[in-house]
């Protein structure tokens, strides 16, 4: 018995055809199928009762199970219990409507489909199906009872298009939903022209989230080291926690290159990075005594907790060390290869609530590869107290002057190594560690004089704790002083003492022009006094005194000049400051239909001068005077200008004397001065449009945030950004040789910009120009296509020194998963190392 349903309802004789119009839901009970069938149609069903036969015309669907068939036409013969679906011909004789199944995650695009609902078979064929990022395209497909596809005569890509711009072309082609797609040999088509990239077999993970498979090295050639193969590897998904990528280079003059990192992440917990390389690269024949053998290494880490894990605690780490010549043959020319400053931290913090302590362990590590230095901390911990106001009477209405005394406290302790590279690892590094124990406590309070000044005094206090000292003496014999280091435990104690005032003065001038209502002048002037004594006296005992030559002169030495934590400062101190800062600012009034609107505008955001007078000093009293400008003119210039002048005479050799210029007929000597300009421009932002975010992963939005110049941003069609410095140190005395001149002057212009030619071109440029060298400074041009599923990118270095002179070009696979089928070709510069 068959029965219409949903909209009508139609009672069909036996043994008869009967046809049912518009719509029409039709369902077949359990005693034909083991689950209830559900079929309908646009236009027309018709029901062939005499062979248990339906025909289903435009539109039409059938669901069963799990199963949804949608296609212009559907034939369901119940007796066989197959179900077979294909497209229609429009009135061009066009096929359309053609047949999709899906079933659970799969989804297939077809030119004809075979179901058995018995035995959960299928014959698919010309098919269309996406499978994880990929898509396969089959001449015929098989399906077997546990989901699993046998594709005849097959094509894998990563193209969304029903005719792809590129494919991997293979006879046998085996799919495993949610698992793996596999292939047997498999052939990479361009724009349906073969390449010789032939594979014995393909790999091609459907699960979500991460997978493993091979990472495809970059093929090239350096004068230098020959021809090689670069960052080829195996990339191990291992769980939606962590991974981990292997890579490794090799050379044809026996030069090598490993890396491993590994990414981790737990939601709500914490998230990080690893990354270990090592490399040796030989400069010349390997053979030969005269060729170059460098092994080389670095480590980074990078570790962040989220703050909800943790409240009242947390623990990073961002470590980045390696040998001094890494950067210069495995780092990137265009990124960090001028970079020759390493440094990490790793540290724990702990606040105790309800308390104003603080607890904090880190270790630290700051390396110039340029000179061979590094200092090593480990570790350092510290105890801190905030501020608090011990006197405060926290029941007490009224507030009285002493309620604002506050004081802090800070004890660290801590070791340190500052040593060369080289010397790092050798037997008696430890012997030249610096450590000590640090206590300083600062007492501050502030109150108002005459309702208009503001007056701090403050007092702190320092004390060392130091279990080695110096000794020194002179060698008659080699003419030379001799540093001992003596192991014994000495405090070494200072304090100063201080006091500021200061206020602000208003000066308001107004205007009765039709737009410039008002200007206000706004000027902050600060006094302030130090002091200290002089802790070289001979009642501290914290210096002495030695023979520094063999004329006899003597000269003081702390004996706590190693200390970890300084020591105390030689010479007494008095000093009288004075600052005088300036803004000014600007009242418009312009009308519109609500009115008249005022607007205040920025004329200087700041300007301002300060000098100082040590009392106690026997010479040289007077500081520099140093004057401070900036602004932003037309709401775009950004101008930073600074100048140093000085109260004191040089003399013939350049040197300042204890002569002031008064005595010249002049108030200071100007030393130096300094201009920027700096500007941006960016056209406006297109209009946002709605975009289907549904398919990117969390890991691919931190990566975006992470390392946003790796992507392209078409909303923005173009930007520039301009900057110009000068800066000038006039010499002492006149000169007239104008080559000397010119290096007392240093003036340069920078520039970067990009542009988008089209929604598919973007180019970027960045450069400048050395007016000194009368040179243009090193030029980096990157070009950006977009290739639908494909990517170009092409980099041209030019201007700098022949081991930065390179170009890049790059066409990858935008897909995750074949995000290292790339075509890639770069110059043969001599020291290029396949950049």
């Amino acid at each position: 018995m068959i029965s219409a349903a949903m909209p009508m309802q139609t009672a069909v004789p036996k043994d008869t055809i009967a046809k049912v119009k518009k719509d029409t839901t039709v369902k077949i009970t359990k005693s034909f199928l083991d689950e209830k069938l559900v079929y309908r149609a646009k236009d027309s069903i018709i029901a062939d009762l005499t062979n248990k036969k339906a025909y289903l015309y435009n539109e039409a669907e059938v669901y069963y199970e799990n199963m949804v068939l949608k296609a212009g036409f559907i034939e369901i013969d119940f007796g066989k219990k197959l179900v077979t679906a294909t497209g229609v011909a429009d009135s061009t004789s066009k096929i359309v409507q053609l047949p999709v199944f899906q079933q659970a995650e799969d989804k297939f695009l077809a030119g004809q489909i075979i179901y058995n609902f018995e035995t959960k078979k299928g014959k698919i064929k010309n098919v269309i199906t996406q499978q994880g990022d990929g898509y396969i395209h089959g001449e015929n497909i098989k399906k077997d009872s546990s989901n699993v596809y046998y594709v005849a005569t097959g094509k894998y890509t990563t193209c969304d298009l029903a005719h792809p711009h590129f494919y991997i072309a293979a006879k046998k082609i085996k799919v495993i939903p949610e698992d793996k797609t596999i292939t047997g040999p498999a052939e990479l088509y361009i724009a349906d022209i073969p390449t010789p990239l032939v594979l014995p077999f393909g790999y091609f993970p459907n699960k979500r989230g991460r997978q493993s498979g091979i990472l495809m090295p970059t093929y090239g050639e350096s004068n230098n080291f020959g021809f090689f193969l670069q960052d080829g590897g195996f990339y191990f998904g291992m769980s939606e926690y962590v991974d981990l990528a292997l890579r490794g280079s090799i050379y044809g003059n026996g030069s090598f290159k490993t890396n491993a990192a590994s990414k981790y992440n737990k939601r709500y917990r914490y998230n990080g990075e690893i990354g270990l390389s090592f490399s040796r690269f030989i400069q010349g024949d390997a053979d030969l005594s005269d060729s170059l053998k460098l092994n080389d290494f670095r480590v980074t880490w990078r570790h962040t907790e989220d703050p909800k894990a943790h409240p009242n605690s947390r623990f990073s780490a961002s470590v980045n060390a390696g040998s001094a010549f890494y950067n210069k043959f495995s780092g990137n020319p265009t990124g960090n290869y001028l970079t020759n400053q390493y440094a990490s931290n790793i540290s724990y913090t702990k606040s105790f609530l309800g308390t104003p302590f603080n607890f904090t362990a880190n270790a630290s590590h700051n390396q110039n590869t340029s000179i061979r230095s590094i200092d090593l901390t480990l570790p350092e911990v510290y105890a801190s107290m905030q501020r608090i106001n011990p006197f405060k009477n926290k029941n007490s209405i009224k507030s009285a002057w002493y309620d604002k005394i506050g004081l802090s406290a800070d004890l660290r302790a801590g070791n340190k190594i500052s040593t060369k590279d080289s010397l790092l690892f050798k037997k008696n590094i430890f012997d030249q560690m610096q450590n000590g124990v640090g206590f300083s406590m600062p007492i501050s309070t502030s109150f108002n004089v005459l309702h208009f000044f503001s007056v701090t005094p403050s007092i702190t206090t320092n004390s060392n704790l130091y279990f080695k000292t110096v000794e020194k003496h002179y060698n008659a014999d080699t003419k030379k002083v001799i540093t001992d280091t003596i192991n014994n435990i000495k405090t070494v104690s200072n304090y100063n003492f201080s006091i500021s005032a200061n206020t602000q003065v208003y000066g308001d001038y107004f205007f009765k022009t039709k737009h410039l209502k008002q200007i206000r002048h706004v000027a902050t002037p600060s006094l302030s006094i130090s002091y200290h004594p002089d802790f070289s006296a001979k009642q501290y005992g914290y210096y002495k005194s030695v023979v520094s030559d063999s004329t006899g002169k003597k000269v003081d030495y702390s004996i706590f000049e190693n200390g970890i934590y300084g020591y105390a400062p030689k010479g007494e101190s008095a000093t009288v400051g004075f600052s005088l800062g300036n803004t000014l600012e600007a009242k418009t009034k312009s009308t519109s239909d609500s009115g008249a609107v005022y607007k205040k505008v920025k004329l200087l955001d700041y300007f301002g001068s300060s000098i100082s007078y040590n009392m106690a000093a026997k010479e040289y009293q007077w500081s520099t005077v140093n004057v401070n400008a900036r602004t932003r003119l037309f709401d775009k210039i950004d101008v930073n200008s600074s100048a140093n002048f000085d109260p004191y005479q040089t003399n013939a050799q350049d040197q300042r004397i204890n002569y002031l210029e008064v005595e010249n007929g002049r108030l200071l000597r100007f030393v130096n001065t300094d201009l920027s300009l700096g500007t941006s421009f960016r056209s406006k932002e297109k209009k946002a449009k709605k975009t289907d975010n549904t398919n990117i992963t969390k890991d691919e939005l931190d990566d975006i945030a992470k390392h946003p110049e790796e992507y392209i941003d078409f909303d923005v069609p173009w930007s520039l950004t301009m900057n110009y410095r000068l800066a000038y140190t006039p010499p002492a005395k006149l000169i007239t040789d104008s080559n000397i001149k010119r290096k007392l002057i240093t003036q340069t212009f920078n520039f970067n910009g990009d542009l988008n030619l089209t929604k598919k071109w973007r180019i970027g440029i960045s450069s400048g120009y050395d007016f000194n060298a009368k040179k243009a400074s090193i030029t980096s041009i990157n070009i950006y296509r977009d290739l639908h599923c494909w990517e170009m990118h092409f980099n041209w270095i030019v201007g700098g020194s022949g081991f930065r002179n390179s170009f890049l070009l790059n066409i990858n696979v935008k897909s995750a998963m074949l995000k290292d089928l790339k075509l890639k070709k770069q110059s043969k510069d001599s020291n290029a190392m396949g950049y």
